[in-house]
């Protein structure tokens, strides 16, 4: 929204003091008041014609900023998030470069010529920073690749789930009726499953090994991660589709809606075009929720014994194996325990800046 720039032969009546939007302008909320601050989306800015004059004849150019805009700037003002945002890229690229950041291979074990047995539950030194296991292998580096995995994991069942949750979510929302009401009692049916012995169950089955899927007359293998990164999705998706779901339904009788139906739009325009574009703040969000909660429960199940098997490598895998080894190797859960809750914390804080820079409700104070 921009206001035209009175000019000088304008009458004076037409030069009263506009109220313009901080979309408008970014600048103190009015020129006496000490804010120390930008005005933000929900603080109104007084600017006079006369001021408006004046920028205009210093060749100061007013543009109008985009609402992504102010949702980065409310995002970067919100630290915690951003220093949790720089540690999980920090992760990612490790997880990313795990051959090459890793000291060691996952399951190579370091000899030493001169003595082997000194390399078995070694206690963390400069040589070895999370210590060694009970088979002499670096722990650090094997930390490293079960992030690999983990990441991998989570981030397959966030976009999965996402997927899945808003497409039924926006079909029920918006059709409505006999539509909605077989989506969402399907929606509750899975809800009502419980949900670690569905894990159990499907991961002992299916989660000891990898998958062959036939395709005309070729096949091809699923990865042991993936199939349960596919499990763990098959059941994270009911929350995000019952959320599209209530935006949906609020949205389709909108004023903007109904122009475009009048204009011609078919359903899957209107749907894809119109009405999902205003969802993408609440589904983010619950996207970053996922992989947090993904993590921790492909952590839980590996912890039982019915996740990530030998030869791969998750955190939780790490440490079951190192909870069987007893407190004397208190290194092999301490250090894989304070990876994954950090990995968890830092989305879940991502989560909470941009829950808050996308809701324009939301108040970020500096």
């Amino acid at each position: 929204m921009t206001d035209r720039v009175p000019s000088s032969d304008m009458l004076p009546e037409e030069r009263e003091e506009r109220t313009i939007a901080s979309e408008s302008v970014g600048r103190p909320a009015s020129a006496g008041a000490s804010t120390g601050g930008l005005a933000t989306l929900e603080e109104p800015v007084t600017v006079s014609g006369q001021e408006l004059e004046l920028a205009y004849e210093h060749g100061v150019e007013l543009q109008a900023r985009s609402q992504w805009a102010y949702a980065r700037m409310r995002f970067f003002r919100h630290k915690l998030a951003v220093t949790s945002l720089l540690i999980l890229i920090a992760f990612g690229l490790v997880a990313l470069f795990a051959s090459k950041v890793a000291p060691y291979g996952e399951d190579e074990i370091p000899l030493d010529a001169l003595d082997y047995l000194s390399q078995l539950n070694q206690a963390p030194s400069l040589d070895h920073f999370f210590g060694t296991d009970q088979l002499g292998r670096d722990y650090f580096s094997r930390v490293i690749y079960g992030i690999q995995t983990s990441l991998g994991v989570a981030i397959v069942v966030a976009l999965l789930s996402t997927v899945i949750g808003t497409a039924i979510g926006a079909v029920a929302g918006y059709y409505g009726g006999a539509v909605d009401n077989g989506l969402m009692r399907f929606t509750d049916l899975i809800l009502t499953v419980p949900g670690l012995a569905v894990l159990l169950v499907a991961a002992a089955y299916l989660g000891s090994s990898a998958v062959e899927v036939p395709l005309g007359f070729a096949s091809f293998n699923i990865p042991q991660p993936m199939v349960i990164g596919l499990i763990l999705a098959f059941l994270f998706w009911t929350g995000i589709a019952r959320i599209v779901r209530g935006l949906f339904l609020s949205l389709r009788e909108k004023e903007f809606v109904e122009a475009a139906r009048a204009a011609g739009g078919g359903d899957r325009r209107i749907i894809v075009r119109h009405i999902l574009p205003n969802c993408v703040g609440p589904i983010v969000v619950n996207t970053t929720l996922i992989i947090a909660a993904a993590i921790l429960v492909e952590a839980a199940l590996s912890f039982l014994g019915f996740g990530i098997q030998p030869p791969d490598s998750s955190i939780g895998k790490l440490i079951a194996d190192g909870q069987q080894q007893g407190p004397d190797q208190w290194w092999l859960i301490l250090f894989p325990g304070l990876v994954i809750t950090a990995i968890a914390l830092c989305v879940n804080f991502v989560g909470d800046g941009l829950r808050d820079a996308l809701d324009p409700t939301q108040r970020v104070r500096a």
